[in-house]
Parts: C-alpha cells; sequence; structure tokens
C-alpha cells in the first residue's frame, strides 16, 4: 500500500536547528529533535495526534523544547509508535549515544549530527573518532545509499551523493 507521510521541518533556536515532525494519514505526529521554541513547535501541532517523541541525541540544541513536549502529550522518549516503520540504528561518534532513525517506506532517515551536507558532526563534543569511523562505514556498507538523509542542521542528502566525502573522512579521523 502507499504510505502518505508529511515532513515538516521547523527551523528553531539560536542554532537555526532543524525540527522534523512526520504526520501519517490519521494525522499522527512524530517530533523528531525539538530543539527550542515550543511554541512555534506547538502551534504546528495543535491540529494534530502527537504520538511519538524521537531524539538523535541529547545536546541542548536538540532537546530544548523535549521537557515541554513530554509533560504536554505524556510520551516516553525513542518508542516508535504504532502506525509508524521506523529502524533506530545506533550511529556513535559525535556523541556516545548518537542514534538515527530509519523510514524505509518513505526513504528517509533523521540523522541528528551524524552526517551533514558536505561534513560529518565533530567528535570532541561526548564522541570518539574511532566510533565515528564504525558508523560511517556501516553506513557505506548499509543498502541505504539513496536514502535521503535528513540532519539536524542544514540540507538534507543521501549517502551516495556523501560517499567521497565519508570515505575521506574514514581515512583522516
Amino acid at each position: 500500500r502507499v504510505i502518505y507521510m508529511e515532513l515538516i521541518k521547523v527551523i528553531v533556536g539560536e542554532l537555526q536547528e532543524n525540527c522534523y515532525i512526520l504526520v501519517n494519514e490519521n494525522n499522527e505526529a512524530i517530533v523528531i529533535d525539538p530543539g527550542d521554541e515550543k511554541e512555534k513547535i506547538l502551534d504546528i501541532l495543535s491540529t494534530k495526534k502527537v504520538v511519538g517523541l524521537l531524539v538523535t541525541h541529547y545536546h541542548f540544541d536538540h532537546i530544548g523544547a523535549l521537557k515541554d513536549l513530554k509533560d504536554k502529550y505524556g510520551l516516553q522518549v525513542n518508542v516508535i509508535p504504532k502506525g509508524f516503520q521506523c529502524e533506530i540504528i545506533n550511529t556513535p561518534g559525535h556523541t556516545k549515544d548518537s542514534k538515527s532513525f530509519c523510514f524505509r517506506d518513505i526513504n528517509a532517515i533523521f540523522v541528528g549530527d551524524f552526517i551533514f551536507k558536505g561534513n560529518i558532526g565533530r567528535t570532541d563534543l561526548g564522541g570518539n573518532n574511532e566510533e565515528m569511523k564504525k558508523s560511517i562505514k556501516m553506513f557505506l556498507d548499509s543498502d541505504l545509499e539513496d536514502m535521503i538523509l535528513y540532519p539536524v542542521h542544514g540540507e538534507s542528502t543521501t549517502i551516495r551523493d556523501e560517499k567521497d566525502n565519508l570515505e575521506y573522512f574514514l581515512n583522516t579521523l
């Protein structure tokens, strides 16, 4: 069956963080990395049934509005609700607990600060170069090369488009 999913990108906070809201055909919404400006996010959510909160990692610019959303909707973090097909992929490197959320049915992976268009996340803020290399290698060796990567800063990209950059970082980290 065809999956209907609306993807809303809300740019919030002083670091211009991409908070993503996925809405399925039943008007159920998942919020990914609610970084700041809770009023802006809540305004968009006012007509939706919020069923999930996903966080790629716990740096301040990813979770500024998280507590307010958890309190309002009574949800646990990183629990995939029914009605959404999502694989949680551990992608340590930027931080020890970094995760990516893979929605194969809509060809999307929400990667936080793991991979950016033309770059990768820093490893000096609670991360580790060796773990970053393992995570990059896992993505390069996967069947995900045409999936759209949605980072928390900047524009989307694909593993195929980032392949040369990722191989460069594998050899220089």
